[in-house]
């Protein structure tokens, strides 16, 4: 059970939120403009290590995993007064980003700062660290802080989610830095995301001489395709998408190789269960030919629970004391707080700043409302 401290009136946060606005908008184009796309192993790596060497100047005790992916950064921040023996709460982000090098440029314009990363999530970075150094100046209470930063959560975390909910263990509550709802509210679930290739072997054979010896992987692969989709018209909370197809390459030889990418997100762990067993048993069309499924990436359900009910509660009571307002709603998207909440962890999610853009070219962050996403996790750490 999440348990909230003695109701306080907590003004000074805010105050001193907004007394660092610059520094936090300068410290996010500065993030942003060292650049981490996913799979850059050497820049995910030195940006991993200037966060490390910042983090043990605030007091952190820091260490890097190695993983196929990038180098997780784990950073233990210690509590502070009544609260330094308390479980710590698991802060979660990632340092990743989907933008090439390159292709977004850091500017500000209208109130808005636009960069690659900003919003999703290297804003939410920020907010973490400009909380914990409040918290710091200030001398209040604090429970101490587990920031676990992963490389690959782009692409779903495949090499790092181990790592993610290794470090789950201990914690009393676990809070992720990604992006809020576009109204503010924080994520209160999240749905399932798997990443499954589905891969065909046919026969090669001439398309006009001798069709009849080939089989067609294409044509296999659409019809499996098409099972899938059946299936999925059943389940109206699956949403299915073919990403990509790959396979053959000319007119007048029979395919014998194709694969396809599929992303399927799930409201619940009853769907996500009969489709992934679906997908475990496909079985081919075509006498001959080979079928396989192979999950390339897979973040269970994180279903809404009392546990992340009652620490809502909490933290939007601690934010009215702050002066700043927050509730909360389901998420359709996936993010490294499905491991852990689907563990049964309290959890919540969108503690970064508001913004608009992610993945895309417009990517930004709204600057009038830093300070107040500041001030609102620095109210949590030190309450609830």
């Amino acid at each position: 059970m999440v348990r909230i401290m003695t109701p306080v009136v907590l003004p000074e946060l805010l105050v001193a939120a907004q007394a660092r606005h610059h520094e936090a908008r300068d410290l996010i184009a500065t993030f942003a403009r060292q650049e981490t796309p996913t799979g850059d192993l050497a820049a995910l790596d030195d940006f991993a290590r200037s966060l490390a060497e910042r983090y043990r100047g605030l007091g952190a005790h820091t260490r890097l995993i190695d993983t196929a992916g990038g180098a997780v950064l784990v950073a233990d921040f210690p509590g502070r007064g009544e609260r330094a023996d308390s479980r710590p709460v698991l802060l979660l982000g990632h340092h990743d980003t989907v933008h090439a090098p390159g292709s977004v440029s850091v500017h500000e314009t209208d109130g808005q700062l636009h960069g690659p990363g900003v919003y999703d999530m290297k804003g939410g970075l920020v907010v973490a660290e400009s909380a914990i150094e409040i918290l710091a100046e200030l001398g209040w209470d604090q429970r101490p802080v587990r920031l676990v930063l992963t490389p690959d959560e782009e692409i779903g975390s495949p090499a790092s989610s181990d790592s993610v909910v290794a470090n789950a263990e201990g914690v009393e509550y676990a809070l992720g830095l990604e992006p809020p709802h576009a109204d503010g509210s924080l994520k209160t679930s999240r749905h399932g995301s798997t990443r499954v290739r589905i891969f065909v072997e046919g026969r090669a054979a001439h398309a006009a001489l001798a069709p009849h010896e080939g089989i067609n992987a294409i044509d296999e692969l659409c019809d499996q395709l098409a099972l899938v989709r059946e299936l999925t018209r059943t389940l109206p909370d699956v949403l299915l998408n073919v990403g990509a197809i790959t396979g053959g390459g000319r007119t007048n030889v029979v395919p014998d190789r194709a694969h396809a990418d599929i992303g399927l997100r799930f409201r619940t762990v009853e769907d996500e269960t009969a489709v992934l067993g679906l997908l475990a048993r496909l079985e081919p069309v075509r006498a001959g030919a080979l079928v396989d499924a192979l999950v390339l990436t897979s973040r269970p359900v994180w279903a809404a629970s009392s546990a992340s009910t009652d620490l809502l509660d909490a933290v939007v009571a601690s934010g009215a004391e702050a002066g700043v307002a927050v509730a909360g709603a389901p998420s359709t998207g996936a993010a490294d707080t499905n491991l852990v909440g689907a563990l049964g962890l309290p959890t919540l999610d969108g503690f970064g700043p508001l913004g608009d853009g992610a993945h895309a070219l417009d990517e930004h962050v709204r600057l009038d409302a830093l300070a107040s996403r500041i001030a609102l996790l620095a109210g949590v750490l030190h309450r609830v």
